[in-house]
C-alpha cells in the first residue's frame, strides 16, 4: 500500500466515519499508515468495520470501532465519548458518512429528498460540531468528503447534490470561526470512484462518465485516501476552507 508514511505526531488519533468500506475504509487505513490511532465508526456493517480494523492493526496501529448512526444526535455525542474516555485526545477527523438517493426532481418524494439531506448534511453537521468542540484547546484537522455533484451538480441527484454543496459551503463557514483555535476545515469532492456505491450505479452511466473523464477509468478509493491524508496532516497546515475535487479532470472545479 502506498501512501503518506509517519506525517502524523506519535500518538494521533484519527476518526473515520463511514470507515467500514470504500472511501472509509481506505481512509482509515491510510491514516493509519501515516501515523494515528484510528477510531472507525460505522452505523450497520460491524463486520466489514472489524475487517477495516483488522488491517489497521496489522500496520500496528491501534483501532477501535464504535457503531453510531449519524442522523441520530445522541449516538453521535456518544460517539465523542466514546473517544474522549479512549484515547483523550482527537488530532484529525474524516467526516464521510453519506448515502445516495437518485431520482428526478419532479418525481421525488419528500422521504428520498430527507434521506439524502438527513445523512449527507445534517449527520456531518452533527459529527462536525462535536469534533470542533473536542478540537477546541489543542487544535486539529478536519475533512469532510463532499462529491463532484456538490461542485457541478448531476442530473437525478437534486437531493445528493444539495447535500454535498451544502457540506462544502459548511466548510467555508466554519473554517472561518475554528481558525484562531488551530482547527483546520476542507473538503474533498470525489467523482466516479469504484466504491459500492459506484457500483450499484447502472453501467451505462458509469460508461459515459469514464468517457468524459480525461484519465479514462474510475477513481480508486486509495487515490481519495491519500489526498485526505495530505489534507489532513501538518503537510497541509496552511490549507483551510479549501476544495480539492479528485475526479481524473472530469469538471473544472
Amino acid at each position: 500500500m502506498r501512501g503518506l508514511t509517519g506525517v502524523f505526531p506519535d500518538g494521533a488519533v484519527a476518526l473515520v466515519t463511514g470507515g467500514s468500506r470504500g472511501i472509509g475504509a481506505a481512509a482509515a487505513l491510510a491514516l493509519a499508515q501515516a501515523g494515528c490511532r484510528v477510531v472507525v465508526a460505522y452505523r450497520a456493517k460491524a463486520d466489514k468495520a472489524e475487517k477495516t480494523a483488522v488491517r489497521v492493526r496489522e500496520l500496528g496501529r491501534e483501532c477501535l470501532t464504535v457503531r453510531a448512526d449519524v442522523t441520530d444526535e445522541t449516538q453521535v455525542i456518544a460517539l465523542f465519548r466514546t473517544i474522549r474516555e479512549q484515547f483523550g485526545r482527537l488530532d484529525t477527523a474524516v467526516l464521510n458518512s453519506g448515502v445516495t438517493a437518485d431520482g428526478h426532481a419532479a418525481g421525488m418524494s419528500l422521504a428520498k429528498w430527507d434521506q439524502a439531506i438527513s445523512t449527507n448534511l445534517t449527520g456531518t453537521f452533527c459529527c462536525l460540531r462535536e469534533t470542533v468542540r473536542a478540537m477546541y484547546s489543542a487544535g486539529g484537522s478536519i475533512v469532510l468528503t463532499s462529491s463532484t455533484s456538490g461542485v457541478a451538480g448531476r442530473p437525478g441527484q437534486a437531493n445528493y447534490a444539495a447535500s454535498k454543496g451544502g457540506i462544502i459551503a459548511m466548510a467555508k463557514s466554519v473554517c472561518q470561526e475554528t481558525a484562531g483555535r488551530g482547527i483546520r476545515v476542507n473538503c474533498v469532492a470525489p467523482g466516479f470512484i469504484a466504491t459500492d456505491m459506484v457500483r450499484r450505479t447502472p453501467r451505462r452511466v458509469v460508461e459515459q462518465a469514464e468517457r468524459l473523464i480525461p484519465l479514462g477509468r474510475l477513481g480508486q478509493p486509495e487515490e481519495v485516501a491519500n489526498a485526505i491524508v495530505f489534507l489532513a496532516s501538518p503537510l497541509a497546515s496552511y490549507v483551510t476552507g479549501k476544495v480539492l475535487t479528485i475526479d481524473g479532470g472530469m469538471i473544472n472545479g
